[in-house]
């Protein structure tokens, strides 16, 4: 060191002076005779030229590495200021890096130059020994690790490092800067020599050799490459592990993480909205919750939901818009993203996971959000209907009331039931095969031990008990409105017209329930949509007799559409209706789920 760069120069033999201005002025290719566009002869001397002018360089570099940087600390660690294995860890194998390119590959090329600038032959016989590259690439992430703490551990060892970093040698660079050039190396000569063969004639005695030398360099910076993704995901791993405070075991070669990002998961039993972080994974969705701490871990794990069998379906929420459903067989989540384009990338994402690794995934589309798989029922978890989205209990159709009907839910497929209806368990899968509260239903289909009493007496029910969610999804028209009969307190109620009976309008308390409150054959009515000072806007009258029926729209052109087929419908004409219908109704009021229009 205290020799300067005259001792660094001559020592080892080695005539390479890290002067990389000298050197490259020393050896610059003459200059054309004239300005005339150079010659394919001379362009492919070019690219040699350059291999060979960086090569010195190179060498120079590892020179420092090795000989300076690494041989300094060695001698220093060796008096027991710090361990050795620390100096070994951090130049891995540099020794035999500079060793195979200052010995055998420079001297080589510079041999070949001053005859004939052929070196195709001579990659060829060198690019196998480029694969010990992989085995610095790899180490080098722990080795910068260890040097800086190291560095801030040890006064002596910075103290060295500053002390060479402050020589001409090394540029004004750090030694993390030149220890960086190794694992750039190999790409370089990958490119230089994809530049040597577009202008290397086809018939030219070193194509072949070329070629092969080619396509060896080419699998070393692939299995470089492939080293420094693998460290980087390594390194990513470590950081979710500590950002989830060492809870979960993900730091696996193995494991792969696809996607993360913020969203917000809605609640099962109701529409409140809550913050969720996701980290997919290509075999495991990791769902999170903010954890508020100035240092260490940001996260604490919530959920899991393995990759294998999961499902992606899009769903449909009037309050909540840019929803999708995730059902794994451990839980089903309804998740809203921050915009429909982040809505369709996890979408995507989450497909291209499954399909990736072979497995099951559903095709996206918009379905009834209730749980209707019956060869998955107890298998996986189903989506819970939302207590605010019914009134009444959905297998005995009684309403519900906060103190002797309250609302529980069905684990195994998610309907919204009474006491009664729910006072049953039995195993399902997806939990483990621990014992669940189920309805009498899925009680019976799983278990076979009872008959289902409710399924016998579906297929004689009313005009009132056909489901909402049955009729929303082929309708003219269906939404919320206003609702008052006769001279009755105004509600907010679900009513539709449906295709197949587009003459009668049902009103349900909300978009799943299972029973109609009421149902108004529309025949022979007569339509009043003058304003009254009594009503609320938007407001319009159907009357027969002594029957009443008022309703009111959000807006005027919800109650413009509404009356465009309920004219039609009180005068019986179900062809013309069912045009209307597919008219100007079919470009926005139309709807195939519970939306509102």
């Amino acid at each position: 060191i205290g020799g300067g760069a005259m001792d660094i120069a001559t020592s080892n033999g080695n005539e390479y002076l890290p002067n990389f201005e000298e050197n490259i002025s020393s050896f610059s290719p003459p200059l054309p005779p004239s300005l005339q566009e150079e010659t394919n002869e001379q362009k492919l001397y070019k690219v040699a030229n350059e291999l060979l002018l960086t090569e010195r360089a190179y060498v120079t570099r590892l020179y420092l590495l090795d000989q300076v940087f690494c041989a300094k600390l060695t001698q220093e660690a060796a008096k027991g200021t710090f361990p050795v294995d620390v100096v070994k860890g951090i130049f891995c194998n540099v020794a035999c890096i500079y060793a195979f390119h200052s010995q055998f590959l420079l001297p080589d090329l510079e041999a070949r130059m001053e005859s004939r600038p052929r070196i195709g032959d001579i990659l060829e016989q060198h690019a196998p020994f480029l694969r010990m590259y992989a085995e610095y690439v790899k180490n080098f992430d722990n080795a910068m690790d260890l040097l800086k703490q190291w560095t801030e551990r040890s006064a002596q060892f910075s103290a060295i490092i500053q002390e060479i970093q402050k020589q001409d040698i090394c540029g004004s660079l750090t030694l993390q800067h030149h220890m960086l050039e190794p694992v750039q190396r190999v790409p370089r000569y990958e490119l230089l020599l994809k530049d040597y063969l577009k202008r290397l004639p086809p018939d030219a005695p070193d194509r072949s050799q070329a070629e092969k030398s080619l396509q060896t360099i080419s699998m070393a910076a692939t299995h470089s490459n492939s080293a420094i993704r693998k460290m980087e995901n390594l390194k990513k791993l470590m950081e979710i592990y500590e950002s989830l405070g060492g809870e979960e075991d993900i730091v696996n070669a193995s494991n792969e993480l696809i996607k993360e990002g913020q969203i917000l998961k809605l609640a099962a039993r109701n529409t409140s909205a809550m913050e969720r972080y996701l980290y997919l994974f290509n075999n495991i969705l990791l769902v999170c919750v903010p954890k508020f701490s100035l240092v260490g871990q940001r996260f604490t794990v919530r959920t899991r939901v393995g990759i294998e069998g999961i499902k992606v379906v899009e769903t449909v929420n009037d309050a909540y818009p840019h929803t999708f459903q995730v059902s794994g067989k451990e839980r089903t989540l309804e998740l809203q993203a921050s915009s429909e384009q982040d809505k369709d990338d996890w979408i995507k994402v989450f497909i291209f996971t499954c399909r990736s690794h072979a497995l099951q995934v559903s095709s996206v589309e918009v379905r009834s959000l209730t749980f209707r798989n019956i060869s998955e029922l107890g298998r996986r978890a189903p989506r819970w209907i939302r207590d605010n989205e019914v009134t009444m209990c959905m297998k005995c159709k009684e309403p519900f009331n906060a103190l002797t009907r309250r609302r529980h839910h069905c684990r195994a497929c998610g309907y919204v039931v009474c006491w009664r209806c729910s006072d049953y368990k039995t195993t399902l899968e997806y939990d483990g095969n621990r014992m669940n509260k189920v309805c009498k239903d899925c009680f019976s289909i799983l278990t076979g031990r009872t008959a289902s009493e409710e399924r016998s007496e579906a297929k004689k029910r009313g005009i009132l008990e056909i489901e909402a969610a049955q009729f929303s999804g082929s309708s003219l028209v269906c939404g919320f409105l206003l609702y008052s009969e006769k001279a009755r307190p105004w509600q907010r109620v679900w009513c539709v017209i449906p295709e197949k009976e587009a003459v009668v309008l049902y009103v349900y308390g909300a978009p799943q329930d299972v029973k109609a409150q009421s149902t108004i054959p529309l025949l022979g009515y007569s339509v009043d949509d003058a304003p009254r000072a009594m009503d609320p806007p938007c407001s319009f009258r159907l009357c027969q007799s002594k029957s009443l029926h008022s309703f009111a729209c959000e807006s005027e052109e919800q109650k413009r559409r509404w009356l465009q087929v309920i004219r039609v419908a009180v005068t019986g004409d179900v062809a013309e209706l069912q045009t209307a219908g597919s008219g100007d109704l079919a470009n926005g009021s139309h709807d195939s789920g519970p939306h509102s229009i």
